[in-house]
């Protein structure tokens, strides 16, 4: 029997930060509002491994499984307000 998990701890964002200092899967972010911002997911901290290149998101739901070994960061650039989902 397999797992499917469907929800996570919200971390909202508008500036580059921290989604998760722990090992975890992110499940995917919402983009509440954006004036052309650009998310790169990383494992890690700021100069951890790239999960993604530059993604320019719009509003809504983006799923984006990922697992990160070290914690989750994002980097944010021009405006944007992402909520991350995190487990």
């Amino acid at each position: 029997m397999t797992t499917v998990v469907e929800s996570g701890t919200p971390v909202n964002l508008t500036a580059s930060g921290s989604i998760a200092l722990h090992a975890g899967s992110l499940l995917g972010f919402y983009v509440n509002s954006t004036t052309s911002g650009t998310i790169v997911i990383r494992d890690g901290g700021a100069s951890g491994t790239a999960l993604s290149g530059t993604i320019t998101p719009a509003v809504g739901f983006h799923r984006f499984p990922a697992a990160c070994t070290t914690g989750c960061y994002a980097t944010i650039g021009a405006t944007i307000n992402v909520t991350f989902f995190y487990q």
